[in-house]
C-alpha cells in the first residue's frame, strides 16, 4: 500500500492506476495509519501500522491486539534516532516535530524516520470472547479501552434476543433474524462511540468498526 501511495506522488508517472487527488505539489505529505484484522474460528490476526488500534474484550475484560506506533515508545525512539532523525516534543512527542506517529503509509517526506512496516500479532480465540473493535486514534485519545469495551458489551447485551426453540418460523430465518440483530448491534455501538468520541472533543478524525465476536465462534 505504501509503494502504491509513493507511486502515485511521482511527478510524470503516466503508469500508476492512481484515481486519487494525490499527485500535488504536497502529496509527500499525505499519509494515514492502518489497522486491519482478519477473524476466524480459531484465530483473530491483528496488523497495525501508526496508532489506530484494535482492541477486543474477553470475559468482560479489554485487551489490546495492537501496539500504538508513537514517537517516544522507546524502541520507536531509538530506531527514529539511529536513522539520524529526531523526535521534538511540540504539543507531544513527534518525529521533527512534526508527525505524532512513528510509523505510517504515505509521509513520504519524514523517510526513513517514519516507516510502513506493520506489527502483527495472533490471538488464539476462546469461547469467552465477545467483541472487536477497530478505531482510529480520534477515539482512543479520548475513550479508554475500558470504556469502548463497555459501551460494545451493553449494545450486545441490548440486542434482539434470538427465538426459543420450537416458535414459529424456520431456522433459516431465525438465523438471519440473529444475524441483523448482531449487525444492528455492532452499527449502534459503533456510532455511540463515535459521538462518544466527539462530545469529549476529539480533534481528530473519528472511525470505528465494531465485530460481534459471540457470533462468529463456532
Amino acid at each position: 500500500m505504501d509503494k502504491e501511495v509513493e507511486s502515485c506522488c511521482v511527478e510524470g508517472d503516466n503508469s500508476s492506476n492512481c484515481r486519487c487527488e494525490l499527485k500535488t505539489p504536497q502529496c509527500d505529505a499525505a499519509g494515514s495509519t492502518a489497522v486491519v484484522a482478519v477473524v476466524t474460528p480459531e484465530k483473530i490476526i491483528v496488523s497495525n501500522c501508526g496508532d489506530s488500534r484494535a482492541v477486543f474484550c474477553r470475559n468482560g475484560v479489554a485487551i489490546p491486539l495492537s501496539s500504538d506506533h508513537k514517537p517516544d515508545r522507546p524502541d520507536e525512539l531509538l530506531r527514529i534516532q539511529k536513522a539520524g532523525g529526531r523526535v521534538i516534543y511540540w504539543d507531544g512527542a513527534r518525529v521533527l516535530g512534526v508527525l505524532a506517529m512513528s510509523r505510517a503509509i504515505g509521509d513520504n517526506y519524514l523517510k526513513p524516520f517514519v516507516i510502513p512496516e506493520p506489527d502483527v500479532t495472533v490471538t488464539e480465540r476462546t469461547g469467552e470472547d465477545e467483541c472487536l473493535i477497530l478505531a482510529s486514534d480520534g477515539l482512543w485519545d479520548v475513550v479508554s479501552n475500558d470504556t469502548a469495551c463497555g459501551v460494545v458489551r451493553m449494545c450486545l447485551r441490548a440486542r434482539t434476543p434470538p427465538s426459543p426453540p420450537g416458535s414459529p418460523g424456520s431456522d433459516a430465518a431465525a438465523a438471519r433474524a440473529a444475524t441483523e440483530s448482531s449487525d444492528k448491534a455492532c452499527s449502534d455501538a459503533s456510532i455511540l462511540l463515535t459521538k462518544l468520541a466527539l462530545a469529549r472533543n476529539s480533534s481528530d478524525n473519528v472511525s470505528v468498526v465494531v465485530v460481534d465476536l459471540s457470533r462468529n465462534h463456532h
